[in-house]
């Protein structure tokens, strides 16, 4: 199993981690008006996410990232479940920031983050079934770089109570990134990168401050498959709901996703456009960790045979940027 260490800390991880927002099925987002968003994937089988999970776990993925908020408990839970017995086999991430109502299953902001984290952290302890979290991160992408000390100081002392490992950050704010960074026992930054998406600011940050980049949306919410096209429509439970797959956005995007499989499929390169997508991300620095995510052994199955191709050569990295129209990263 290709493995990679999870920043400063002392974790060997797979180099590919299953994201669980998808397996928490249907929630809603509620905005301060009082009107509400879906901000899940749609529908889920439970029993589908569970073998999944324990396929992935039979083939050697070790890092299993979830959140409070996705389905509101219910991917914690059915994390919980499927990890029974084997919990001393995995890296466990989940994440804090928001309010959580189960029973309404909703999430929502707040503005009291940091009296609030002992708590967000005791009620992920018991939707996973467990006494510690490897990994806990801050989900709020956008909170004020100032004032992240704060969060950091209060995971520092979850960390020498035995509650959490280490911990991290989910954004794509350098600034704020370097800050937490500090903390003694700060250990990955999860951002926003993929083939179409490069972020280069957050890839130096992780560097030079020895940190892990978990990669969130790998695969572009699904985009980067090449199983969507101008005629699909999401399901209204699905956060995807409103893209309007005929804009001319999407239409630009499709077509340098066809042009990149056309470029391995002439060369005789068997990798799927999932495939693709991954190896460029883990040739693209050796800190990173996608982490895609999933609703069927199928889908798991794929992403990890990709590991089984290895990365992108210098000129497969450059033809990507190419047309994608940018700068090559690879000299």
């Amino acid at each position: 199993m290709f493995k990679r260490r999870l920043g400063c800390s002392n974790l060997e991880v797979s180099a590919m981690g299953l994201g669980c927002w998808a397996i928490g099925g249907p929630w809603d987002w509620l905005e301060a008006d009082g009107s509400k968003e879906p901000d899940g994937w749609g529908q889920v089988d439970d029993a589908e996410s569970i073998r999944a999970i324990h396929y992935a776990l039979d083939a050697g993925i070790n890092l299993f990232d979830t959140a409070a908020t996705y389905g509101c408990g219910h991917s914690e839970k059915i994390l919980s479940q499927a990890l029974a017995g084997r919990r001393d086999k995995v890296i466990l991430a989940t994440k804090f920031g928001f309010v959580v109502d189960e029973e309404k299953c909703t999430g929502s902001e707040t503005d009291d983050i940091v009296p609030r984290i002992r708590q967000e952290c005791e009620d992920s302890l018991r939707r996973l079934k467990t006494d510690y979290i490897d990994l806990y991160q801050f989900h709020k992408d956008d909170y004020p770089a100032e004032k992240v000390a704060e969060v950091r100081d209060v995971l520092e002392r979850l960390v020498e109570e035995g509650k959490i490992r280490w911990y991290g950050w989910s954004t794509i704010n350098p600034e704020g990134a370097r800050v937490f960074a500090q903390g003694q026992h700060c250990t990955a930054i999860q951002h926003w990168l993929n083939m179409g998406t490069d972020m280069p600011e957050m890839l130096a940050v992780c560097e030079k401050n020895d940190q892990a980049s978990i990669i969130r949306a790998p695969l572009g919410h699904g985009n980067l498959t090449g199983k969507f096209n101008s005629e699909t429509i999401f399901p209204k439970n699905d956060f995807r709901s409103p893209w309007d797959m005929r804009d001319e956005w999407w239409t630009q995007r499709f077509q340098r996703i066809e042009t990149v499989r056309k470029f391995f499929a002439d060369s005789g390169d068997p990798r799927t456009q999932a495939q693709i997508a991954l190896a460029w991300i883990w040739t693209r620095s050796d800190r990173t960790i996608p982490i895609p995510g999933f609703k069927t052994v199928a889908q798991v199955t794929e992403n990890i045979q990709a590991m089984e191709f290895g990365l992108l050569s210098n000129e497969q990295m450059n033809k990507i940027d190419e047309i994608y129209e940018r700068a090559p990263v690879i000299s």
